[in-house]
């Protein structure tokens, strides 16, 4: 049993590892929307350039992250979020020092690997680390400084954009890795999963992020009418249908179909589907939308985007506890109708729009919405399904919520027109801009209803989350695989 004590020395450096290698995900996948406009000036990319720039690094991540907790479960919790870490650090170099867009979107989806091997592994390590009686609190203190770092991201990108450049946002990775890893090896200890059996499901996950990456690549390249879209859809379909073809026979499935023989487990991941997509085309549209359209400088643009965050870390525990009292069908429902509103204000965002009366209102909105369905989402999830699975049900809720971003980053600009060159061209990407948001707003309304025919509450005793304060917008927090 793990007896390590969060008062004690080594709690203290525990946390602050796992603090660390968790920030340097979350603040990755906050500030480089930020700095797509200069990515795109400097390097003189495309608008598929810039797709790629958010998508590669999710295809790897979304594909990879159920694999990445199982090798740590097997090999050591420890060992593979030091190989997690050094590989995000190694490939944030990369991006820093990218000469062109095509280096930089391959080392962005090597950072997805290493996000894959990092991400489940921290909250594993508290978990696997801390007295039972300390768990709790050391998970609270976790996923806090967690938000608060997702917080600070845009504000700390948008700094890093208009002053050094945009390629501190990925060298900023290196000095946290070089004070993380030295801290992981003296502090935390060792451990690992004795139950842990059978092969690891290395095609399944292959599987799962080539057919990722070759609808993204079909969706991103429609525009240009290439006679290898067509084949490469078709191919990203095959690679869907193997997917699940292998799922159903392997002995050891990374992503077991029997789960979703649970009505409530499948219901709401529909739902997350619909939030995450929306969510993933509104924050990347509209850290663009108000530097090439609105002219806000990138630390502005940085700042403008708190509100959201902020108001998840404040409020999204009270929101979890709420839910417990009334169910989670009326947040569910309530929620994405919140952010739909808020997709329609932003509507008014456009040359010369003022942030107090034209930004903020439509961001404390979002935020409200956010703070209302994100929290009763995660614990529906947990409650779905038998406790001893709830770390595999929260990762595959975790891999769809960034599925759906990547997919709506791709989507978005096919379906509202956007050109190579849109956002080099304020009246253009202005004009398409107008037309996602509604697009957005449908996609939360479908969730919406949803979650209202669907989403019933769960039985008493269910598992609850441990992780009750979030600040990341690309997905839900992740639970650990265990209680032991």
């Amino acid at each position: 049993m793990p007896d390590v004590r969060l008062a004690s020395r080594q709690g203290r450096w525990i946390l602050l590892t796992t603090v660390l290698g968790s920030s340097m995900a979350l603040l990755d996948s906050t500030v480089v929307n930020v700095a797509l406009p200069r990515i795109g000036q400097d390097l003189d990319a495309s608008l598929a350039a810039l797709q790629w720039t958010v998508n590669a690094y999710m295809v790897t991540l979304a594909g990879l992250i159920l694999l990445g907790g199982s090798l740590g479960d097997r090999y050591g919790r420890r060992k593979i979020f030091v190989i997690g870490v050094v590989w995000f650090a190694s490939a944030s170099l990369l991006c820093g020092l990218a000469p062109n867009s095509v280096v930089l979107i391959a080392a962005r989806a090597l950072q997805g690997i290493g996000g894959a091997l990092l991400t489940p592994g921290s909250l594993a390590l508290i978990q696997a680390s801390f007295h039972p009686d300390d768990r709790s609190r050391a998970v609270g203190f976790w996923s806090g400084f967690g938000g608060i770092g997702a917080a600070v991201g845009p504000f700390l990108g948008g700094w890093l954009v208009a002053g050094p450049g945009w390629r501190w946002v990925f060298l900023l990775n290196v000095p946290l890795a070089l004070l993380c890893v030295p801290v992981a090896l003296r502090h935390v200890p060792e451990s690992a999963d004795t139950r842990a059996h059978g092969r690891f499901d290395i095609l399944g996950a292959a599987l799962g992020a080539l057919s990722l990456a070759l609808l993204t690549y079909a969706l991103i390249e429609a525009r240009g009418g290439s006679p290898a879209v067509p084949l490469t859809g078709a191919a990203g379909v095959a690679a869907a249908v193997a997917f699940v073809f292998v799922e159903r026979h392997r002995p050891d499935p990374m992503l077991p179909p029997d789960i979703f023989a649970s009505r409530q487990f499948t219901a709401v991941n529909l739902v997350t589907l619909c939030v995450y997509a929306a969510f993933g085309g509104f924050f990347f549209l509209t850290a663009l939308q108000l530097q090439v359209v609105a002219g806000y400088s990138p630390l502005a643009a940085g700042t403008a985007l708190l509100p959201t965050t902020v108001l998840m870390l404040l409020f999204s525990s009270r929101s979890g506890a709420l839910a417990d009292r009334t169910g989670p069908r009326l947040p569910l429902t309530a929620g994405p109708l919140l952010c739909a509103a808020a997709m329609l204000l932003m509507l008014r965002v456009g040359p010369g729009a003022d942030y107090l009366t034209d930004v903020l209102p439509a961001l404390l909105i979002m935020g409200a919405g956010m703070v209302t369905l994100v929290a009763p989402l995660t614990a529906t999830v947990l409650a779905s399904v038998d406790a001893t699975r709830a770390g595999l049900a929260s990762g595959i809720n975790n891999a769809a919520a960034r599925a759906a971003g990547l997919v709506a980053v791709a989507a978005l600009p096919l379906l509202t027109g956007m050109g190579p060159e849109a956002y080099r061209s304020p009246t253009a990407f202005d004009a398409a801009f107008d037309r996602a948001m509604p697009i957005c707003a449908g996609v939360l309304v479908l969730g919406s209803a949803l979650a209202f025919a669907l989403v019933r509450r769960p039985a008493p005793g269910c598992r609850r989350p441990e992780c009750r304060q979030h600040g990341c917008v690309t997905a839900p927090p992740l639970e650990a695989v265990g209680r032991g």
